[in-house]
Parts: structure tokens; sequence; C-alpha cells
């Protein structure tokens, strides 16, 4: 199992790897675990799994994120992410757990239960509180770009949700500036620096085309200064791009997991870890030795 110190961890050496666990109904993967007789067994017996298979960080989520998901009130999210946490720390006290919420009341009673970090799909945008709850327990926070009301999702069955007609100026330099304003956010309400991590929201509000263009110019991103997690396992642009539903992506997965390390990508966000751990240390192994 790796181990990451989370409030001093040591980026550069090797990529980390998330490992996704969606405790919902309708995750767009097909691997949710709401809907199973034992939920919290299930999800800690995936959280032990993942462990072994080499994820370093786990990522708990109540409410889906894909393109025309129904949304979850924060009772509801917390009623399903919190035992769910608090027992995942109880089996396995050395794992570092990631709560995937925007909400405030969420993460404060994720933190409360033993996570470690907060993954924000709305980068600190959607509720005023969440940079004051991330100060306050001093937890890394993971600041994600998404402009998923910019564009229209169109949904086909087989391959799932994509966004059409998102418009951009300057894709890269837009995407860049707003994670910055969302730093911004961050450092009004005391989160340091070292608390910082970047996710240029690969499929959050961006057409096919536009995501492929993100994924070769992720270098850019990285040179804002703060580690940056990329996360495109099983997203729609691969679907797209392939002509596949979500469980035949993992070849792509791959090929962008590794594109994504060679751009500077410090975690990795990932539903097949024992697949993606081997990418990732294969990758590791041809280019971090030039750094």
């Amino acid at each position: 199992m790796g181990t990451v110190d989370c409030n001093h961890p040591v980026w550069g050496k090797r990529t980390y790897i998330m490992g996704i666990i969606n405790v919902t109904p309708d995750s767009f993967s097909g691997d949710g675990l709401l809907e199973s007789k034992n939920v919290i067994g299930a999800a800690v017996e995936q959280a032990g799994k993942f462990l072994q298979e080499g994820a370093d960080i786990l990522d708990v989520g109540g409410e889906s994120t894909r393109p025309g998901a129904d949304l979850v009130s924060a009772e509801e999210e917390i009623s399903r992410v919190v035992p769910v946490i608090a027992e995942i720390k109880k089996v396995h006290p050395d794992a570092l757990i990631s709560v995937d919420t925007y909400k405030a009341s969420v993460a404060r009673e994720a933190l409360s239960a033993g996570a470690d970090w907060v993954n924000d799909v709305w980068g600190l945008r959607a509720d005023p509180e969440m940079a004051p709850v991330v100060a306050n327990f001093h937890a890394p926070v993971i600041l994600m770009h998404n402009r998923s009301k910019a564009g229209s999702p169109e949904v086909q069955e087989r391959l799932g949700g994509r966004y059409v007609g998102a418009d951009y100026a300057d894709l890269i330099g837009e995407i860049c500036e707003e994670l910055m304003e969302s730093v911004h956010l961050a450092h009004q309400h005391g989160v340091s620096d070292d608390c910082i991590i970047l996710d240029p929201g690969i499929g959050f509000g961006k057409t096919v085309s536009q995501n492929l263009e993100l994924m070769d110019h992720l270098g850019e991103v990285k040179a804002l200064g703060y580690p940056m997690l990329v996360g495109p396992s099983r997203k729609s642009f691969i679907g797209y791009t392939l002509e596949l539903p979500p469980d035949e992506r993992i070849e792509g997965t791959a090929a962008a997991v590794a594109l994504a390390i060679d751009r500077g990508a410090d975690i990795i966000r990932v539903h097949d870890v024992r697949t993606m751990t081997r990418v990732a240390r294969m990758t590791d192994a041809i280019v971090r030795r030039k750094r």
C-alpha cells in the first residue's frame, strides 16, 4: 500500500494513484455501489482491494457528476459517504481518504469522520462555505475546473453523456485563468499553497475535441506551479473517440494516463487501479528519470 503525507506530500518522485469509490446508484462507469445489499461492506472491500493494487488515495463520492445526473441533497450525500468513510478508516487506519463533494456541510462531516482531503469539482465556487471548512481543517483540497453549465449534455445510450457547444475563446488560457481564480478564493480564506492541488477538469463542460486538446496541453496547467491531478478514466471523450462504452475504455484510459504523466500529472484518478498502477509505474520509469 502506498502512503502520502496529506500535509507535506513529496511531489515529483512518482505518480500517485487515486482509486474511485462511487457510493451512488448512477455512476456513468457502472461501478456505483449504492444498490449493493451491504453498501458499507462493499465499499470497504473495494477500498482494501484498491489499496492492495497500489492505490495511494481513496476518493469516496456520494453524488454522480456525469452529464445529466440527478442532484442529491446534502443530507442524502452525508448519509451515503460518512458511514463509508468512517468504516474504511476503521478497517484501514493508514488509508488516505478524499471526499468527492462540492458541498461544505458534506465536507465538514466527512473530514470529521476521518477523510483527509476534499475533492471539489467546482473549485470552491459552488458553496461559499467550502473554503472556510477546508481552511479550518487544514485539509488539502483539489480545485477542479468546471464549466458543465456552459455546455448542453448530449446523451447516447451506449456511449454516455458528453458536452456539445461549450464555448471558449482560448481553451487552455481560460482553464488556467479560472483555476487561478479558485486558487485566489482558497487564499482569501486562509488555505495555504501546500494544501492546493489543481485538476483541469477533463470531461466537465468540454467537448470531445476540447478534451483532446486539453490532454495535449496539460503541461500548461502544470506550469501554474501546483500539484496536478488528472482524471481521464473511462471518460466519454475516450468513448466517442474509440466508439466504445465505458466498460471497454481501459486501453484508451491507459493511453490518456501515460500521456498525462508525461505532461506532468502528479495524481491520476482511476477506476481500474491495478492496471493503471502498472501503466503509471512504467511511464514513471521512462519520463521521471529525466526530471
